[in-house]
């Protein structure tokens, strides 16, 4: 729940990972956010809230890396059937929030993440820097500048990266 907005965790579908490390759903939401926990089979801490109609992308990545792919594979897996119309793709913008850390820095007793990032995407399949406006690339000189990634394709997503800050700053 650490990446969802606060006002949206109390509904949010949980999914997370059983002992044969396939996704599972821990709590049934009632609203509109889907929370994925961290994988424990993945180096570092990740988890990640994303609207539900992000739900066919997101599962179609988790079964194609489960099949071995690579990243790219993936992309291009997703692109053809986004293209004919096997993968269904949100009508509108939707979010997604990752929350993540260096293992060094996640208390696995507790829960407690020291230190942890949270960085901003909102998905807007086939968009473009003509469409919205937003450079290609990170500004380095302006701090959280917005970007788009993947223009023009079904991936194509808003990057929001805010500075990264250090407890106690």
């Amino acid at each position: 729940m650490l990446a969802a907005p606060a006002d949206k965790r109390e509904g949010a579908t949980v999914l997370g990972y059983n002992q044969k490390g396939e996704v599972v759903t821990l709590r049934k939401g009632t609203n509109e956010l889907i929370c994925l926990a961290d994988d424990p089979n993945q180096p570092g801490f990740s988890v990640s809230c994303y609207h539900r109609d992000l739900e066919p992308f997101m599962a179609r990545g988790r079964e194609l890396r489960k099949q071995g792919m690579s990243a790219n594979d993936i992309f291009e897996t997703r692109e053809k059937e986004a293209k004919s119309g096997k993968l269904t793709l949100p009508k509108q913008p939707t979010s997604l929030f990752v929350y993540s850390a260096p293992d060094e820095q996640v208390n696995a007793r507790t829960g407690e993440v020291t230190d942890g990032y949270l960085r901003y995407v909102v998905y807007i399949p086939w968009a473009t820097a003509e469409s919205t406006g937003l450079p290609l690339k990170p500004d380095q000189g302006a701090a959280a500048m917005p970007w788009i990634m993947h223009p023009g394709t079904h991936g194509a997503h808003i990057m929001i990266n805010p500075p990264k800050v250090k407890a106690g700053q």
